[in-house]
């Protein structure tokens, strides 16, 4: 078989959203789908077991922090990353994605000394605010170097964070290094550009994308193995330019990739029309990925939208640091106010789908609280574990609205409550 197929099952009359199977030579994946992010083989606190009884059917890791650390050498000699990371049900391995290193290119490169952020306001663009996201080797390298990483036309070449040794990645190097890590799903190697850089800048670095497109599919396509193996997806960029956005979904969608991810940077307001101007480029047989997103309101947009795929790091992080999602908007339960509230925090979740696992079930608020405000490590994984379990909740709920053909009253619903709107 095809290392990658795409049925799709339903679609709602009044949007883009639709339900569908992506099927891989790990399993299945029931779209639109929420891939929590391990970025290391793992999502922090929580074991493969737990995320599977929460609802997930696919992690994504990522290149640049692999191949860093352990090597993507001894992912390979474990027998790739579902392997190594246990990621399986009945000893069966499960899907698994890999980025391609490109928004760690954005992160040490262009973005390098600001705050890291995939979507921002409009009033918030003027000003760079200090950079909360990366972890620098030292200040005197950062000093030094300006940027951890440099950008050329053929790759970019970049300072490791953990001891300041030089690498150098390209298209073909990503793609050597994926195919090391063999996830089912891969992503084509690209430069993620800051939304506050200049028209010039997001156009030149679009056409920069588009020929490392074309040298990473043509790369993937010379390892035969890894090619009937592994599906590759293309990145579409354009930064907040609804005409870069088409362009580059043309060019991307003439290649012959499996899939798609939209990347970049943006504002909510640009959202809808950029997804807009990049699907209507896009075949309609094959799986979208929108790269990582994953604030609850934007996943909806995104599945309005067409979407398919989502992943990003902020349920669990947001939890270890203390915030939980609820239906009515997210708290911060380290707040003196939730000390004595015995609330069972299972009340502040979705669970909209049969059956599924709840890691709220027999604990308070008032205890989740006191495990946070006290450091203790259980305290981390039951609320990242309760955020994780949020999101998967909203994307089952939101595949049986498309379903049952009322995913508008279903998202109007929930940000009504949410963010009472």
């Amino acid at each position: 078989m095809a290392s990658l197929s795409f049925t799709i099952h339903a679609r709602d009359q009044r949007s883009r959203a639709r339900t569908g199977t992506i099927t891989t030579l790990n399993g299945t994946i029931q779209t639109p789908a929420f891939s929590p992010v391990g970025t290391k083989a793992g999502v922090k606190g929580v074991t493969p077991d737990q995320l599977l009884a929460l609802g997930a059917e696919v992690v994504l890791a990522n290149t640049y922090h692999l191949y860093l650390q352990p090597g993507d050498n001894i992912v390979k000699s474990a027998g790739g990353l579902a392997e190594f990371m246990n990621w399986k049900k009945d000893e069966k391995r499960l899907p698994t994605i890999t980025d391609s290193g490109g928004f760690q290119v954005f992160s040490l490169g262009s973005a390098f000394g600001r705050t890291l952020m995939k979507i921002t306001k409009d009033e918030e663009l003027p000003q760079a605010k200090p950079e909360e996201g990366v972890a620098v080797f030292d200040q005197e390298l950062a000093t030094q170097h300006g940027q951890l990483a440099v950008i050329d036309d053929e790759g970019v070449t970049f300072t490791s964070h953990h001891d300041g040794s030089l690498h150098r990645f390209t298209p073909e190097r990503s793609m050597e290094i994926q195919h090391n890590i063999g996830a089912d799903i891969m992503f084509a190697f690209d430069e993620c550009t800051s939304i506050s850089e200049p028209y010039e800048y997001q156009q030149e670095s679009m056409y920069r994308t588009h020929r490392w497109a074309a040298r990473s599919i043509k790369a993937h396509k010379q390892n035969i193995d890894a090619a009937q193996k592994q599906a590759l997806f293309g990145v579409i960029q354009g930064g907040r330019h609804t005409d870069l956005r088409t362009e580059s979904a043309k060019e991307i969608a003439s290649l012959g990739f499996d899939g798609f991810g939209i990347g970049g940077s943006f504002t909510k307001e640009d959202m809808p029309l950029i997804l807009q101007a990049s699907v209507d480029e896009l075949p309609e047989d094959k799986p979208r990925h929108f790269l990582g997103i994953g604030e609850p309101g934007d996943i909806l947009t995104g599945i309005a939208e067409g979407m398919d795929l989502f992943d990003c790091v902020a349920a669990a992080r947001l939890g270890r640091h203390g915030t939980i999602y609820t239906k009515n908007g997210p708290i911060r339960i380290t707040k003196e106010e939730y000390k004595s509230d015995f609330t069972p925090l299972v009340a502040f979740g979705l669970r909209m789908s049969e059956g599924t696992f709840s890691p709220s079930d027999g604990f308070t608020i008032a205890y989740v609280s006191h495990l946070l405000r006290a450091g203790e490590f259980l305290g981390q994984t039951i609320a990242s574990m309760h955020n994780l379990g949020f999101i998967l909740d909203l994307m089952a709920g939101a595949r049986e609205a498309i379903e049952k053909g009322t995913f508008t009253e279903y998202r109007e619903n929930f940000v009504r409550e949410y963010y009472g709107r």
